[in-house]
């Protein structure tokens, strides 16, 4: 239970550094992630927008099975969840001889998916090392019947086929090492000498990784722990001796990063002005796990980067190899898929930034100088895409795809693209080209509503709160390490708490109001009030679950009243406890479904 609580603990730390929010939803960072970046060093990284993350180690020979149990998420923690001694883990490595690896197949399909750079793990917390050190003994070349180092085929292979490489490296969580961070099963952790762990192993093997392998475009930290800022930013200055355009990741801890790792799965909610990297796994689990078969579609891949990429970062997609150097098919599958679709649409992603249209009911926006991409999910019923606030002069408007133009109107500040009936797509991309600068990006635009969606969503985000009301951005996980994250509003406990949003009404008629929350016993069978458009309705908390970041955090659809709306235009919603007591409950979002 303590190992439990500590993987929390730590895991949280990270997921949370630099991405708290405030009232607006504006992601607060510290003072140390403002500073001023090398804009030559770092571009290539902005223009990126589509990474590949590869965790492959002693784990992928076991599969996520131990000793005939089979473990759940996060293959690569095996070690640490099924409490192995580092002695016996170590003997995995006499059976490991991974003969299907394919430098040359692995990096020609990063550049059919589309991929612009790589990152592999080259030690993950098991202390392994995927490469040739001359540092530890206990890496795939000494340690095991495989003897080569395909860290070395790979960098070259990538360089080959135009994919930017570089490394993940567990700098501080080394369960193999009596000195190293996480194993407190074996050593004691009131024992341990972490300078000596990270002047004997740790920064010695950093030097190899940058000086062995070739130009690196990434060294990827994790887990940073055992070193002060002042010792960490010696760290950095040594290394960077070695290799001065390597973009460090912001898990080198303290705030010395060179851009912002967000937690694991984790997008923020509105754009970040910043450089900033959302990693996401394809199945469930980081390292391989054969009974993991939880794949993420080239749909939902698609959407995911397009998202990520509406809200100005890049997305790294991490697959997991198996023990023999094999890629599961369905990552090669579906990677190929998203890689067809960037064939067509890749102007949309490629070099761009957020779109400054807030998120849709269709979908979501990126742009480029003169140009606004509309990233269309889902087609409206009538297949007319409306773009509100859209002040500036239109030149024209066609399919990314195809490049067929289509027709367009605008009424005031409105902008109608007409569509027809998409191909199935998962992300019909329109460009639109326009004159001028590009408007700033408004965060206290109206949600839309209308009838044109069986759904609309309007999130915690958009919202204004009063009194103690907050937003929060919520961690919490599925299986071991699984992270979820949910931005919700919390801390409403008294009337004056309140949570406003404002509403654009499409079209009259009626819809019914629906509250996706979560709620712990002891907030259940609380009031609270919504009024809208002069009514107003009651309702009563239910209980959904407790919330714990180590379990799942369920989330329910409460059907409150159906509200009738007369004529289009503008509308508040606004949302408290009708009296005193515990929190009210924690508001994901708010759902208008038209009748």
């Amino acid at each position: 239970m303590q190992t439990i609580k500590a993987f929390l603990i730590v895991f949280l730390f990270i997921l949370n550094n630099g991405h708290n929010l405030d009232a607006q939803g504006t992601a607060k960072k510290s003072p140390d992630t403002e500073k001023a970046k090398d804009a030559s060093k770092i571009q290539w990284f902005r223009d990126a927008k589509f990474g590949l993350f590869i965790h492959w180690g002693l784990y992928s020979k076991l599969g996520g099975e131990w000793n005939g149990k089979r473990y759940y998420g996060s293959g690569e923690w095996i070690m640490n969840q099924a409490k192995i001694s580092a002695k016996e883990y170590a003997r995995i490595a006499n059976d490991f001889n991974p003969v299907d690896f394919n430098a040359e197949k692995w990096a020609l399909l990063a550049k059919d998916a589309g991929v612009k750079y790589m990152v592999i793990t080259a030690k993950h917390h098991e202390g392994f090392s995927m490469f040739d050190s001359k540092v530890s003994r206990f890496n795939i070349v000494d340690a095991t019947p495989y003897k080569k180092d395909p860290m070395k085929e790979l960098s070259s292979a990538c360089r080959r086929a135009g994919v930017k490489f570089g490394f993940y490296y567990s700098q501080f969580l080394d369960w193999h090492e009596p000195d190293g961070g996480g194993n407190d099963w074996d050593f004691d952790e009131k024992n341990k000498d972490y300078q000596q762990y990270y002047q004997q192993k740790s920064i010695p093997q950093l030097k190899e990784l940058l000086t062995n392998y070739g130009p690196l475009g990434i060294i990827w930290f994790d887990m940073p722990g055992g070193l002060s800022k002042e010792r960490t930013a010696l760290m950095i200055d040594t290394l960077k001796a070695l290799q001065p355009g390597a973009l460090f990741s912001s898990r080198v801890g303290n705030g010395l990063g060179d851009y912002i790792d967000f937690g694991d799965s984790e997008t923020p909610p509105t754009p970040i002005n910043d450089v900033w990297e959302a990693i996401y796994t394809h199945n469930d689990t980081w390292g391989y796990i054969k009974h993991d078969m939880n794949f993420k579609s080239s749909k939902e891949i698609i959407q995911i980067l397009a998202n990520v990429v509406s809200k100005g970062g890049n997305l790294m997609l991490n697959i997991g190899p198996d023990g023999n150097g094999d890629i599961p098919y369905y990552s090669i599958k579906f990677l190929k898929e998203t890689g067809n679709w960037l064939k067509e649409n890749g102007e949309s992603i490629y070099g761009t930034t957020y779109g400054f249209i807030p998120a849709q009911p269709w979908g979501v926006t990126s742009s480029k100088p003169g140009k606004l991409f509309l990233h269309v999910f889902e087609e409206p019923l009538n297949y007319r895409v409306l773009v509100p606030g859209f002040k500036e002069k239109v030149t024209k408007i066609y399919k990314l795809s195809n490049k067929m133009p289509v027709t367009w109107y605008k009424k005031g500040s409105d902008l109608f693209v007409n569509i027809s009936p998409g191909t199935h797509s998962p992300d019909q991309v329109f460009v639109v080209e326009y004159e001028g600068k590009k408007p700033a990006y408004d965060s206290s635009a109206a949600t839309m509503v209308t009838t044109q969606f069986k759904e609309n969503y309007i999130d915690a985000i958009s919202a204004k709160v009063s009194g103690n009301a907050a937003i929060n951005s919520l961690t919490f996980s599925h299986y071991f390490g699984d992270w979820k994250h949910a931005v919700c509003i919390t801390d409403q406990r008294n009337p004056e708490d309140g949570v406003l949003f404002n509403i654009r009404v499409e079209d009259k008629g009626d819809y019914k109001i629906i509250l996706e929350y979560a709620c712990s016993g002891a907030s259940a069978n609380q009031e609270g009030s919504i009024e809208m458009n002069g009514q107003y309705f009651l309702f009563r908390t239910l209980h959904s679950g407790e919330f714990n970041a180590g379990e799942p955090l369920m989330f329910m659809q409460h059907s409150i009243a159906v509200v009738g709306i007369k004529k289009p235009g503008y509308y508040s919603m606004l949302i408290k406890p009708l009296k005193p007591g515990n929190e009210l409950f924690k508001l994901k979002r708010v759902i208008l479904q038209p009748i």
